[in-house]
């Protein structure tokens, strides 16, 4: 069988419209919510009836939101936004440097044994979704630089293969670029349907009822406009943890 796939990270079932978001913290200048997998951030090529931008200015009877970064549909998360324009600049700058204070962690659920820890220092292409002469056009360009590191956080042995559950840290901010790492690692993502493997992804939603990729945004720490650091943390939603806990990962109660 082929390793092509259905785009698994849009859900069977849609959100609705009248979706209402976990929010992890609100302030006169920035808001915080729990993006869920499966859930676009804002309007773009594909057409789904409900993104989380209009869901949250429905549920906050129509205030302005201004997403400050992106996180992949099908990973879940941290997701900032601002309130105001000149909060949305302030922060924008630091996501655009990718400068301390800013600290993004994640969580990922890969194949093999993954090492302790290993940081990578691999330059990414422009990444182009579209076919035909556009992507052979960004296959020309010059790599980007792009940096993570990797710690190992748990291993288990699930049929006849290792597993991991690793930690990534990046230290840029490249489209897809935890996804594109792991591949080059060869411990792609479970639930990936772009970089993993289809026999992978099939067995886990054949054994284990996983239906999304095992990618989530756990915490994002950045420099507040009115100023000392912001500290957001998002849970492991249920749709990841109890997959991972019906696999025998133990240490996510410390997540």
């Amino acid at each position: 069988m082929s390793d092509a796939e259905p785009d698994a990270e849009k859900p069977d079932a849609e959100p609705e419209v009248g979706t209402a978001l976990t929010i992890l913290h609100r302030d006169d200048r920035l808001l915080a919510v729990a993006k869920p997998s499966g859930m676009l951030v804002h309007r773009g090529w594909a057409a789904d009836e409900a993104v989380l931008v209009d869901l949250l200015r429905a549920q906050l009877d129509g205030a302005d939101v201004f997403p400050l970064h992106r996180l992949d549909r099908g990973t879940s998360g941290v997701l900032c936004l601002a309130l105001d324009k000149e909060a949305a600049a302030f922060v924008g700058q630091q996501f655009e440097a990718h400068a301390p204070p800013l600290t993004k962690t994640y969580l990922a659920l890969v194949r093999g044994l993954a090492p302790e820890a290993v940081d990578v220092d691999h330059g990414l292409r422009p990444h182009d979704s579209k076919t035909g002469k556009r992507r052979k056009a960004a296959d020309a360009l010059p790599r980007i630089p792009a940096q993570t590191r990797f710690e190992r956080i748990e291993a288990r042995q699930i049929g006849e293969r290792s597993y991991s559950l690793v930690k990534a840290l990046p230290r840029t901010g490249r489209t897809h670029q935890i996804r594109r790492h792991l591949k080059h690692l060869a411990h792609p993502i479970i639930g990936d349907v772009r970089y993993g493997k289809g026999n992978q992804n099939r067995y886990f939603r054949a054994h284990f009822d996983f239906h999304r990729m095992a990618l989530h945004a756990a915490a994002l720490t950045l420099e507040h406009p009115d100023g000392g650091a912001l500290e957001l943390r998002a849970p492991v939603p249920a749709d990841l943890r109890e997959p991972l806990r019906a696999m025998g990962f133990e240490t996510l109660r410390t997540w």
